[in-house]
């Protein structure tokens, strides 16, 4: 009996994997021959046996091709923002040198026109290449030296005003102290013709950025606001050249003259072009008079002293 039950076991397994077999043959022949002829009712049956996987199978390669594309999009993009980067560096170049360029140009139409304006003067274009780190504000360096005909003491200007002068040239290069520094002098006048009170300029260690006007004597007629330009006086500064503008006014130590402090014209902080004046048509000062004396109360120009009568009678 149990031999009996045992071998119909066998013969149901065998008739299920002759099934299998069977149906697995009539799926690879329907397949194989779907596109030659049409079977619909095995079609229909075959398709809604294989409905569920053919949804995975196109799940999945949806899935393949969206993450494919993302994939080349990401890589896509990254590659068109390297560019993009690339390009937007190359312009703020550009840009940049576009920029300098035109300050350049501004600067250099500003000097240009102030040499066709300034004809009384031969001129001499320079650039400042270097400033001295232990007085950073009061002595520069220019590219220009004796082989560009330039000497010591002559004057540094810009279209805004007074620089310095030269104070060591060499064969191509030169130091210029600035009006700034504590050891320079400039012989000043104001230049409002109400006033005409001269002074000197000179710098400030206590402000190195405001040079100041000393020798005013107490009631002279200078106030805040006049104009202060070189008064030509000593020989170095060509008459006329605007220093600065006068700030504020105090008394000195003693308390019998005042300075004033000035405002320089030019901006030494952003001071990158300067010309220096080789030679100047322009006549010297007149030498300053002593007024007319009355006659009787004459006095020596130089001791100072009363003359009497007769002495004054035999200088005539």
């Amino acid at each position: 009996m149990s031999n009996h039950v045992r071998k119909d076991k066998e013969d149901g397994r065998k008739g299920w994997a002759m099934a299998f077999v069977v149906v697995s043959l009539f799926c690879i022949i329907f397949f194989a021959a779907r596109g030659r002829f049409q079977a619909p009712v095995s079609s229909q049956a075959v398709s809604l046996v294989l409905s569920p996987f053919q949804q995975a199978t196109a799940w999945v390669a949806n899935e393949i091709h969206y993450a494919t594309s993302a994939v080349w999009e990401v890589a896509t993009l990254y590659e068109q923002n390297k560019m993009l980067r690339n390009e937007v560096e190359q312009l703020r170049g550009i840009n940049l040198q576009a920029n300098e360029a035109l300050a350049e140009n501004e600067r250099l139409r500003k000097m240009i026109g102030y040499q066709q304006a300034a004809r009384q003067f031969d001129l001499v274009a320079a650039r400042v290449i270097g400033r001295e780190s232990d007085t950073w504000s009061r002595m520069i360096v220019i590219d220009r030296g004796t082989m560009n005909g330039i000497a010591n003491d002559m004057p540094v200007v810009t279209p805004q005003g007074l620089v310095g002068r030269v104070v060591e040239a060499g064969l191509n290069s030169s130091k210029v102290q600035l009006i700034l520094d504590p050891r320079s002098s400039v012989g000043t006048i104001v230049q409002r013709a109400q006033s005409r009170v001269t002074g000197i300029v000179q710098g400030d260690m206590d402000n190195p950025t405001m040079p100041q006007m000393v020798n005013i004597p107490k009631n002279a007629d200078v106030v805040e606001g006049d104009v202060i330009v070189t008064s030509g006086f000593g020989g170095v500064y060509p008459k006329g050249i605007i220093v600065g503008l006068v700030s504020s006014l105090k008394n000195d130590d003693g308390g019998l003259l005042k300075i004033g402090v000035l405002e320089a014209a030019v901006d030494f902080q952003k001071l990158e072009d300067v010309m220096v004046i080789t030679a100047s048509r322009e006549a010297p000062p007149e030498p300053i008079k002593p007024p007319t004396q009355t006659p009787g109360t004459e006095t020596d120009p130089v001791t100072g002293e009363k003359i009497d009568g007769q002495k004054a009678e035999g200088q005539k």
